[in-house]
């Protein structure tokens, strides 16, 4: 059984690979918009340059996991959250 802290742990892993998630896709998108508009010369930038990319996809697969591992891990309410007229038809 996990333990409020380290469901707070990871919670918090999950929204910190969301944001790398983002912020590389920015850079992905930074990255490709400066090939294809500047088309820089540096011999190092063919090898640079879809580095974000793949640090993207990287990123949503471990998201994923983190999000669906944080997901199971909570519980449903102990209470049941609809009325029992709700029940009824109308």
């Amino acid at each position: 059984m996990s333990t409020p802290g380290r469901r707070a742990s990871a919670s918090c892993a999950a929204r910190w690979t969301g944001r790398l998630l983002c912020w590389s896709l920015a850079a992905g998108m930074a990255t490709a918009a400066t090939d294809l508009l500047l088309a820089p010369r540096a011999g190092w930038w063919p090898a640079v340059w879809p580095l974000p990319w793949y640090l993207t996809g990287l990123a949503a697969l471990t998201w994923a996991v983190l999000r669906a591992r944080e997901k199971a891990a909570q519980r449903p309410p102990e209470e049941d959250t609809h009325p029992d007229h709700w029940d009824q038809a109308a």
